[in-house]
């Protein structure tokens, strides 16, 4: 999917900036694989994330086709999908690591936490389309997406919210499942935690 994004993408620049989250979190994921494996579940919605990412970064988020128009929308709305996995794969991460860590005991405070760290992660990421908008000029509107909608810095942490939380309700009990098994592999194949 890397390769394909990477093959005539709409915009070199932009490209790049949409892959580079991917790239960065598939070489921290190989570093920390024997050292600290995450669940199966948790390293196939990373990898959904990333083809999100891909996508994006090959047409940019303005353009993606199928996005045009989509239930009568003024806007190109694919970057509400990249938000909502914004949302979505990173509170999956943070409850996986604090519970393995045992970070936090309780099921309320850990939630609050998870949703607290996913929406200073969109926040941050919204920093970070801001500074690179000031240091790049016109060249970041494509990166930006914004597509004149003056609320779209808000709108995006408010689905990477929406992300968050959908994932807690959705995958919770799943997940539990998917920890369960990791903890209780024999001990020749166990991960350290």
């Amino acid at each position: 999917m890397l390769i394909w994004s990477g093959i005539n993408p709409k915009d070199q620049f932009t490209w790049f900036l949409e892959v580079a989250p991917a790239i960065i979190g598939a070489m921290i994921l190989a570093l920390t694989y024997r050292s600290f494996r995450l669940t199966d579940m948790l390293y196939g919605f990373i990898l959904l994330h990333c083809i999100v990412l891909m996508i994006g970064g090959h047409y940019t988020y303005a353009e993606v086709p199928f996005f045009d128009g989509l239930f009568g929308a003024e806007r190109n709305n694919y970057d509400k999908v990249g938000h909502f996995f914004q949302g979505f794969v990173p509170a999956l991460l943070a409850r996986e690591i604090l519970i393995r860590k045992q970070v936090v005991n309780g099921d309320m405070w850990r939630n609050v936490i998870i949703i607290s760290i996913c929406l200073a992660f969109s926040a941050f990421y919204e920093l970070i389309e801001w500074w690179v908008a000031i240091a790049t000029g016109e060249n970041a509107e494509a990166f930006l997406g914004t597509q004149g909608y003056i609320w779209d810095t808000q709108s995006d942490m408010g689905i990477a919210l929406l992300g968050a939380i959908s994932s807690l309700i959705a995958l919770s009990f799943w997940h539990d499942k998917q920890l369960s098994m990791l903890a209780n592999k024999p001990e020749s194949t166990k991960v350290y935690r």
